[in-house]
C-alpha cells in the first residue's frame, strides 16, 4: 500500500511530538558573579552593629536564570545574597538591562535572600546604621559595582541560552517560626512551610539548575563576617550534591518568620542542610512539567500612608531618646526641605510571571508577611502558586490588615528604621490583592 509524502510527514511530526519531553519548548541560560566585598564594609540588617565587617565567612553571589519560551519571549530572574535592592538601585539595573538587552520591566525580576550578613546597599534602612562618612564612600563604591555586576550577569545568562525543560515540585521544611507569636503568645502564628522548586534540565534529563524558595528570614547570624546565612549554605550544599548544577534561592513571604533557634554558625549550616534535603526531596519526587507560554506583567501601585508628621513634630523628635527616631526625623526633614512636603503614598512594585497553566510566580516588593502567601495560594492554587517577597524594591514591611491592627514592628514600628513617614493605611492589603488579581488577568496565558 502506497503512503503519501504528506501522510508520512504528519506521522513523523506526531511521533516527534510524543517523544519530546513535556515542558521542553524552553531555552534557559545561567550565569553568576561573586559580589563579596573587596574591602571592609558596614553590614546590612541590624541596627545593633557598631562597626564594619571583619572578614568573610562565605562568599556571596548574584545569579541569573534567563528563560525563553517557544514564541521567543524572554525574561530573567535575578537572585542575590543581599538584604535587598532599594528602589534607585533596582531601577538603575532594570533601566540599563532594558537598554542593553531589550528587556521590558515586566521581564526582569530582582530578588534577594534578605541575608543580614551582606553589605549595606545604597541608602536602604539608613536610619538603622551609625555609618561614618568614610564608610558611606565604601558603601557607594560597592553599590556602583553591584549595579555593573548585576547588569552584566543578566547579559551573560541571556548569552548562553540553550534548549531546556522545566518542571515544578514542592516539599516542606520546618525551621521557620512566626516571630510575632513567639513574642506575643496570644497572636496567631501562621507560617508558610512550603519549599517550591523549579527544576531546569537539559532535553535529555540532566539537571542544569534549580530555583528554590522558603518563607523565612536569613537571620541566623548577627556576627561581623560576610555570608549568605542559611540560604547561602543551602546553595553550597546542593551544588556539592549535584555537581555541575546551579542553585538559586528566592525568599518567600517570610517577613514575620525567623529561623529558631539561632545565633550560631553551626545552626546556619544546619538549616542550610535541612533546606538542601527538602530541595533534594522535591527534585526526586514526581514533578509536574512546566509548559509555556510565559506571560509577564508589572505595575507600581500607590500604597497610602497614615497621617504623616508635620515639620514641628519632626523637630520635636530630634530630642527623642531613640537614636533611630532621631535619624529618621533628620532624614524626613531633609526630604521635606528638598521636596516641600512628605509623600503620602509609596509606589509599590508588583509583578507576575505565568508559565502557561502550570505555575504562577507572584513577585512582591518589600518585606511581605505570610498572610499574603497563604491568601494568594488559596486563591490561585496551592499546587501552582509561588509567592516571592523582597523583590525589586525593599523599602518597608508590607503588613496584612491583621498584622496592621495588631501593630508591633512589622505592623508599623519598622517604618522608623526604613525612614518612611508613617505606617500604611488599613486599605493596604486589599490594594495589593486587587492589583495582583489585575496582573494575573493581564498575564493570562490564554490571551
Amino acid at each position: 500500500m502506497m503512503v503519501s509524502m504528506r501522510t508520512f510527514l504528519v506521522a513523523a511530526l506526531f511521533c516527534t511530538t510524543l517523544l519530546q519531553p513535556l515542558g521542553a519548548a524552553w531555552k534557559a541560560g545561567l550565569a553568576k558573579v561573586n559580589i563579596t566585598p573587596r574591602e571592609t564594609i558596614f553590614m546590612a540588617g541590624y541596627g545593633s552593629r557598631t562597626h564594619p565587617s571583619e572578614g568573610v565567612l562565605a562568599d556571596i553571589y548574584v545569579k541569573a536564570l534567563a528563560l525563553e519560551d517557544e514564541s521567543g519571549t524572554r525574561a530573567v530572574l535575578v537572585t542575590s545574597e543581599l538584604l535587598g535592592f532599594p528602589k534607585n538601585v533596582g531601577d538603575a539595573i532594570a533601566s540599563r538591562a532594558a537598554a542593553k538587552y531589550s528587556l521590558t520591566r515586566d521581564r526582569i525580576a530582582l530578588t534577594s535572600s534578605h541575608t543580614h550578613s551582606a553589605p549595606v546597599v545604597g541608602r536602604m534602612l539608613w536610619p538603622a546604621y551609625d555609618v561614618t562618612a568614610e564608610q558611606t564612600v565604601v558603601i557607594d563604591r560597592f553599590t556602583a559595582r553591584l549595579i555593573d555586576q548585576t547588569v552584566d550577569v543578566i547579559g551573560a545568562a541571556l548569552k548562553n541560552l540553550s534548549p531546556a525543560t522545566l518542571s515544578f515540585s514542592q516539599d516542606t521544611a520546618g525551621f521557620a517560626v512566626n516571630r510575632r507569636h513567639a513574642a506575643h503568645r496570644s497572636w496567631p502564628g501562621p507560617v508558610d512551610q512550603d519549599v517550591p522548586v523549579l527544576a531546569v534540565r537539559t532535553p535529555d534529563g540532566k539537571l542544569r539548575a534549580a530555583v528554590f524558595g522558603y518563607a523565612c528570614h536569613a537571620t541566623t547570624l548577627d556576627i561581623y563576617q560576610i555570608s549568605g546565612d542559611w540560604p547561602g549554605f543551602a546553595q553550597t550544599e546542593l551544588e556539592k550534591e549535584h555537581p555541575g548544577a546551579e542553585f538559586l534561592f528566592v525568599a518567600g513571604a517570610g517577613a514575620d518568620a525567623n529561623p529558631l533557634p539561632r545565633r550560631k554558625v553551626e545552626l546556619a549550616r544546619t538549616y542550610g542542610r535541612v533546606m538542601a534535603i527538602a530541595v533534594g526531596n522535591a527534585l526526586a519526587a514526581k514533578a509536574r512539567p512546566v509548559s509555556g507560554p510565559l506571560r509577564t506583567a508589572f505595575e507600581h501601585v500607590n500604597l497610602p500612608f497614615q497621617t504623616t508628621p508635620t515639620r514641628a513634630e519632626l523637630q520635636a523628635r530630634l530630642s527623642d531618646p531613640s537614636v533611630y527616631t532621631v535619624r529618621q526625623s533628620k532624614l524626613l526633614l531633609a526630604e521635606m526641605d528638598r521636596d516641600g512636603k512628605l509623600p503620602d503614598q509609596y509606589p509599590y512594585p508588583l509583578q507576575v510571571w505565568r508559565f502557561g497553566k502550570d505555575l504562577n510566580l507572584i513577585v512582591m516588593g518589600g518585606e511581605v508577611v505570610v498572610d499574603y502567601a497563604l491568601r494568594f495560594k488559596a486563591q490561585y492554587g496551592w499546587d501552582t502558586t509561588w509567592v516571592a517577597g523582597y523583590s525589586n524594591d525593599v523599602f518597608a514591611y508590607i503588613p496584612s490588615l491583621r498584622v496592621l491592627k495588631e501593630g508591633g514592628y512589622e505592623g508599623g514600628g519598622a517604618m522608623v528604621a526604613y525612614g518612611q513617614p508613617a505606617a500604611f493605611r488599613p486599605a493596604v492589603e486589599e490594594i495589593v490583592a486587587e492589583t495582583v488579581d489585575n496582573l494575573m488577568r493581564a498575564a493570562d496565558p490564554a490571551k
